[in-house]
């Protein structure tokens, strides 16, 4: 079995003659935890969803596990996305069912086990993300933002998946919560054997919980045959970045930036 668990090779993705992803050429290995940063607009979100099999690429090759998921049939993409988990921003729970029918979707959807076995999972999950066991039976109307988010965190993890993506886990949640989310990440590495895609604008995330960094850049700004990835490396060398613009958006500088959309705001007014 080979190391690599994800493999882009030249991924280009056009919507509407735009070219949101440019290129991009990377392999993630069983087991990292990869966080992918980089301003609004840089193709974060579409990468993410490429690399799931949510959108086809424009030109190039995804593969999982040594298979292009360009190449599958959708019976054989639905079979593989069974070992995908996806923690989204809002947690996307469904709001006519109960916490317990949540969690337990997935895996009563493909129906791949006892209903005994369902209510065992589902509770366990519950511990495991840190809430009691009387959550269950609210609905998630009922629940604070951050309780709600390890909600979405369980239901992920019940059909106990190979590869988890979580789109902004802190967004919106207070730093004490940000960091509960953060911790549950690293908690969920030590328990299962699982690759993580975490994208995320929050750099104490990035640094927590990553031991890979990838900074993705807009395509519109990059000069002719720049590489759309900026950074690749750990969280530990993104302060010494050799490019300028890495170590701006990591320290939150906006100088030069504010210069660029004066700029802009200029030529569309003319």
């Amino acid at each position: 079995m080979s190391d690599e668990l994800v493999r882009c090779e030249g991924v280009t993705m056009v919507f509407d003659h735009h070219t949101i992803l440019r290129e991009i050429d990377v392999s993630i290995l069983r087991g990292q935890t990869v966080a992918v940063i980089g301003e609004s607009g840089c193709g974060k979100t579409v990468f993410m969803k490429t690399i799931v099999g949510l959108v086809k690429p424009t030109k190039g090759t995804v593969s999982f596990d040594g298979r292009a998921l360009n190449d599958m049939t959708l019976p054989e993409l639905t079979q593989t996305r069974k070992r995908f988990g996806f923690v989204f921003q809002n947690a996307a729970l469904f709001d006519s069912m109960s916490i317990f029918e949540n969690i337990a979707f997935p895996i009563r959807q493909n129906e791949i086990a006892s209903e005994s076995e369902v209510q065992q999972r589902v509770m366990q999950l519950l511990s495991e993300v840190g809430l009691p066991t009387e959550v269950a039976k609210k609905y998630p109307s009922a629940l604070s933002g951050g309780m709600r988010k390890r909600v979405g965190l369980a239901r992920a993890l019940i059909l106990r998946p190979e590869l988890i993506v979580y789109d902004e886990p802190t967004t919106g949640l207070d730093p004490i919560m940000s960091d509960v989310i953060n911790e549950l990440i690293l908690e969920t590495r030590r328990r299962y054997p699982v690759t993580s895609v975490v994208v995320t604008h929050d750099m104490h995330t990035a640094r927590k919980v990553a031991d890979r960094v990838l900074m993705f850049y807009p395509r519109r700004r990059l000069e002719a045959g720049e590489p759309q990835i900026l950074f690749d490396g750990s969280p530990s060398d993104l302060e010494n970045a050799e490019d300028r613009r890495v170590r701006q958006f990591v320290r939150g500088e906006a100088g030069e930036r504010l210069k660029e959309i004066s700029l802009e705001s200029s030529s569309l007014s003319l």
